[in-house]
């Protein structure tokens, strides 16, 4: 079973910084891709951003493309998510997820591996 775990959630104020961790137990097969969603109460949960594991393929929602960047830590299975410029629709929790493949990322329906959440709050 491969365990999935984030850190790195806080309180924050708008248009404050924060980088979240996801350590990955195992990723097999290069064409995996590691994501984050989030999840505000109420809401569903949406997607956020997605990384390949065999290359630096990034894939972004409309929403948080050009202030988010997420990348990877090559020698090991880590993920980090930078989120700048932060929003006050930005809180929720945030989840990472493993999916064997890279092909219809924002369904969480396609992620097999979920960890247990880091929540975000962006104060104003």
């Amino acid at each position: 079973q491969v365990q999935v775990a984030e850190s790195g959630g806080g309180l924050v104020q708008v248009g404050d910084s924060l980088k979240l961790s996801c350590v990955a137990s195992e990723v097999t097969g290069g064409g995996s891709a590691m994501s984050w969603f989030r999840q505000a109460p109420g809401k569903e949960r949406k997607f956020v951003a997605a990384i390949r594991w065999n290359g630096d393929n990034t894939y972004y929602a409309d929403s948080v493309k050009a202030r988010f960047t997420m990348s990877r830590d090559k020698r090991g299975d880590r993920v980090f998510l930078q989120m700048n410029s932060l929003k006050p629709e930005d809180t929720a929790v945030y989840y990472c997820a493993i999916s064997g493949s890279w092909i219809n990322l924002e369904s969480p329906e396609e992620y097999s591996y979920w960890g247990q959440g880091t929540q975000v709050t962006v104060s104003s």
